[in-house]
């Protein structure tokens, strides 16, 4: 007889997964791939080139899953192995790679905005609209939690270019949240 494993609970994901089960991989990918397409995207703006890079994603966890010591979130793990092959790309695709802007930056000159009415979509668009460098550094300190040296390692920067380009992210989202005027506001809000 064929024993039924459980896949509602993580551990039982996790050993059907372990064991090489397609249902329980299916269901695992069923599970997450929603939310690790949308991390994708933060990262790659074409769909088509974050799907893909979400399944090559996947297909890393299955592999490394035996890696897996239960130690923390499964969840934080394979987002991480996502991120890490959203980077990968990144650095891999000429047309794709961040721009290093050392330029000396003007001081960031202190708009009236208002960040209380604003829709999370309007804000994820204007993320979604910086340049790959800072929208890369942005995402991954604001959003996926990532040090300054982390982000410094997996970029291969520097630790003062990561915090400049999340201070040049954050300077450009002033300005594009300043620039609505006050009509958009109310209407997003």
């Amino acid at each position: 007889m064929f024993s039924r494993v459980n896949f509602s609970t993580e551990s039982g994901l996790l050993q059907g997964c372990l064991k090489g089960d397609r249902m329980a991989q299916r269901h695992l990918y069923d599970q997450y791939s929603g939310k690790f397409l949308a991390i994708c995207i933060r990262y790659l703006k074409d769909r088509e080139h974050a799907e893909d890079v979400m399944i090559e994603g996947f297909m890393k966890i299955f592999e490394k899953l035996p890696q897996f010591q239960s130690k923390g979130s499964f969840e934080g793990w394979m987002k991480r192995i996502i991120v890490t092959q959203a980077l990968m790309t990144l650095r891999s695709h000429r047309h794709l790679m961040m721009e290093i802007n050392m330029e000396n930056e003007t001081e960031y000159q202190d708009h009236n905005y208002e960040l209380n009415h604003m829709e999370t979509e309007d804000l994820m668009r204007m993320v979604e609209s910086l340049p790959v460098g800072y929208r890369t550094v942005f995402n991954l300190y604001a959003i996926e939690g990532f040090s300054h040296q982390e982000i410094a390692d997996l970029l291969g920067i520097t630790e003062s270019t990561s915090k400049s380009q999340l201070n040049r992210a954050r300077n450009t989202l002033k300005e594009k949240i300043a620039s609505q005027t006050p009509k958009e506001r109310r209407i997003n809000g």
